[in-house]
């Protein structure tokens, strides 16, 4: 029980998904929609976020391949 159950960028990706789509759900009701309606708005915020900070956080394995390529190209230009 030494290893946490989540990585600490699933657990931003998903915190920041939680959030996006409770602003969207927050938003969707003070817009005069119902509380059904703004619920699956949050659903769906959220969910699109997933894939969304996934992509934008960018993990540590893939970093290091984009650096490695970036730095070969500037020692190619010289």
């Amino acid at each position: 029980m030494d290893r946490p159950l989540l990585s600490l960028r699933t657990t931003l990706v998903f915190l920041l998904a939680v959030l996006g789509g409770a602003v969207a759900a927050l938003l969707s009701w003070m817009a005069g929609e119902g509380g059904p309606r703004s619920v699956l708005a949050g659903l769906a915020a959220a969910g699109a976020a997933v894939s969304f900070f996934n992509r934008l956080i960018v993990a540590d394995a893939e970093r290091g391949r984009a650096g490695s390529g970036q730095c070969e190209e500037g020692k190619e230009r010289g």
